[in-house]
């Protein structure tokens, strides 16, 4: 169980924060606490009560480090091998950050804890941890405190999980995340997905390029990296919970200074839903720009990758018969997708322009993708789409970037 009662706190404003300050005597909790940061790759500072700020009379600054890794303040009680904390007298400053309660990304103040916390400076980001799911009271001490958050152990645990390794992994800005999907086959939508990463990598920020058509040629291919070494999707098939976000770009073949996820040769792997999910996400919370190349079925994958998009691109043809099949893709996207955008491509049928097919569409319109030659035929990966900084296609590419930016106010490199 978590209820909120003010707000969130803030996200760290990127970088490796380190982990939580938990402030706990409790045992059984502390036991809890530091399984918790162990699942989320954390670790943290165990105290008493509310440490020094730098600038006060020195206390210990040494503590005993557990199987987890987490520095236990002198004095702290030993608790079970989960944890490996043991005990020592003595007091304890914050070694862990510069200012002590007031910097810690995140503190975890046990039940137990509430009442000697109580005159702390009041800051964002504090949770208040208990372990009694009939106790009315823990809301009441939570207000005395500041908290954020009430959490009630086991059933909090996920979210608890997930709130560590957003402050351990410096979680920022989400990344401006787009989808390309053409209105039908051939539209050129994976070379316009290639072309907009790979113009985002040359700007400066970390791009990420994701290939969510298992049936599709590979985009690994298009930008000739089918023998790179990184995980594909079949790897990834598992994933339930939280996937890390440096671990995933660690992962992945790197290909002209951006990130690919891609597909194996072998035979397809279906990726369950929360799996897609899983990923993207974790794709998101590094920031920068995700790049989604996306067929044109949708199903339940394809929907959670939606549901996660910023923006939509939806390549379309300057065909009656082109625009009539995206007509049918636009419906099905939209049911999911609220910015949805048509990008035309010529020559175009008489009677038709830009403006005509977005009107026919009843969507707004993004621009006319420039005729290049390597926007309708296959590369060899060696100069991929968009990759001359002058061609008309990365122009194009660029200013959409420039625009969405604004637009957003995402896109942190």
């Amino acid at each position: 169980m978590t209820g909120t009662i003010t707000h969130d706190p803030p996200h760290p404003a990127g970088g490796r924060q380190g982990g939580p300050l938990i402030v706990t005597e409790d045992t059984d909790l502390l036991d809890d606490l530091l399984r918790l940061c162990a699942a989320a790759g954390a670790t943290p500072e165990v105290h008493h009560s509310v440490p020094a700020t730098p600038g006060t009379p020195a206390v210990s600054s040494t503590g005993a480090t557990g199987a987890t890794g987490a520095t236990v303040a002198s004095g702290t009680s030993g608790t079970s091998g989960t944890s490996g904390t043991s005990g020592t007298s003595g007091l304890s400053g914050a070694a862990g950050w510069p200012g002590g309660w007031e910097a810690a990304p995140l503190v975890l103040v046990g039940d137990d804890a509430a009442r000697r916390v109580r005159g702390a400076v009041r800051r964002r980001g504090v949770v208040l941890v208990s372990r009694d799911q009939d106790d009315p009271g823990v809301w009441q001490r939570a207000v005395e405190i500041g908290a954020d958050h009430v959490l009630v152990l086991p059933d909090g645990e996920q979210w608890l999980v997930d709130r560590i390794a957003d402050v351990a992994e410096g979680v920022g800005r989400p990344a401006l995340t787009v989808g390309v999907i053409g209105g039908r086959g051939g539209a050129g939508a994976s070379t316009l997905a290639c072309a907009l990463a790979v113009t985002s990598a040359r700007e400066g920020l970390r791009s990420l390029l994701v290939d969510a058509d298992p049936l599709g040629g590979g985009l690994d291919v298009l930008l000739g990296g089918e023998t790179a070494e990184g995980l594909r999707w079949p790897a990834f098939a598992a994933s339930r919970g939280r996937v890390g976000g440096g671990a995933l770009e660690e992962s992945l073949p790197e290909l002209h200074s951006l990130r690919v996820l891609s597909w194996d040769r072998g035979d397809c792997v279906a990726v369950p839903p929360q799996a897609v999910r899983a990923v993207l996400a974790a794709a998101r919370r590094r920031g920068g720009t995700v790049v989604v190349d996306l067929p044109r079925r949708i199903d339940d994958g394809v929907a959670e990758v939606l549901a996660q998009l910023d923006i939509g691109l939806l390549v379309v043809p300057a065909e009656l018969r082109a625009v009539a099949a995206a007509g049918r893709v636009a419906a099905a996207v939209g049911m999911v997708l609220r910015d949805l955008r048509v990008v035309t491509r010529g020559p175009y049928d008489s009677g038709l322009d830009d403006r005509e097919v977005a009107r026919l569409l009843g969507l707004p319109l993004a621009g006319e993708v420039p005729v290049e030659s390597g926007l309708l035929r296959a590369t060899d990966g060696k100069r991929p789409p968009g990759a001359s900084d002058r061609g008309p296609l990365a122009r194009f590419c660029r200013a959409f970037w420039e625009r969405a930016l604004v637009e957003t106010g995402g896109g942190a490199a």
